[in-house]
């Protein structure tokens, strides 16, 4: 994108950024839709400066850097969450080296799976969206799915959402429910939004239903879907901007 000293116009940064065309981003100015470092942008000449601007539509944030990366992986069973193994084990770096040909970019892990946790794993090399998510005082939602061993008691919920005391502290889940029950077995959803070591695993062990499997489907607004393991996909605009949102960006 070529560049004036006064900058890039507006409708033209939105543009290529994916948001529109640049007539159809000229119709979000003068709807007053686009914001502009925190101020409601309405005429057509403004300029800003791509590389520190901070530009909002629908109130949500529009990345303008084409050197951020932004994944979704769905990590499969026995992964390490590292970059590189010295051991020789299968870990997330060796899907981003075959995703992501310029893997060398700053890539890193949005905090961690188990290598016997499958499911989704955010990845980037946005340092300060990361660091956000993260951050416990942000409390960004992970939603797992796990299968333990039934019946589950009706005030199994409850019990966790009031609290367990761990070793290292009390944990909390922020919601619970029963997803299927079959003779012997259960499959349960839990929503927390703390990151501690194995924390669910502690959690639903402590109440007397240890994890057998284990899969994160949610982080934030970010879903698992119909994802496939051991796949790699680069999340869309609106996703991006909602993480954004989710801690304050």
């Amino acid at each position: 994108m070529s560049e004036s000293p006064e900058g890039v116009r507006l409708q033209k940064v939105l543009s290529k950024a994916g948001v529109a065309s640049r007539r159809a981003a000229e119709d979000l100015i003068a709807e007053g839709r686009v914001s502009v470092d925190g101020e409601i942008v309405r005429e057509f000449g403004r300029r800003v400066d791509p590389r520190n601007a901070v530009i909002h539509v629908d109130g949500v944030r529009v990345v303008l850097s084409e050197d951020l990366v932004y994944l979704a992986f769905n990590k499969p069973l026995g992964v390490h969450t590292t970059m590189t193994d010295d051991r020789g084990r299968p870990c997330v770096g060796d899907w981003v080296h075959k995703y992501e040909r310029n893997a060398n970019a700053g890539i890193f892990h949005v905090g961690r799976l188990d290598a016997d946790t499958e499911g989704l794993l955010l990845l980037t090399n946005d340092g300060d969206l990361g660091h956000r998510l993260t951050h416990p005082s942000y409390e960004v939602p992970k939603t797992y799915l796990a299968e333990v061993p039934g019946p589950i008691p009706r005030e199994l919920g409850k019990q966790l959402k009031d609290g367990v005391e761990l070793d290292d502290g009390w944990a909390r889940a922020d919601a619970f429910k029963l997803v299927d029950s079959m003779p012997g077995k259960a499959m349960v959803e839990i929503v927390l939004h703390e990151g501690r070591n194995r924390i669910v695993r502690r959690m639903l062990e402590h109440v007397g239903h240890p994890v057998q499997r284990l899969v994160r489907t949610a982080f934030g607004d970010i879903r698992l879907g119909n994802q496939r393991p051991g796949t790699m996909r680069a999340l869309n605009r609106n996703e991006i901007g909602a993480l954004y949102s989710a801690v304050g960006l």
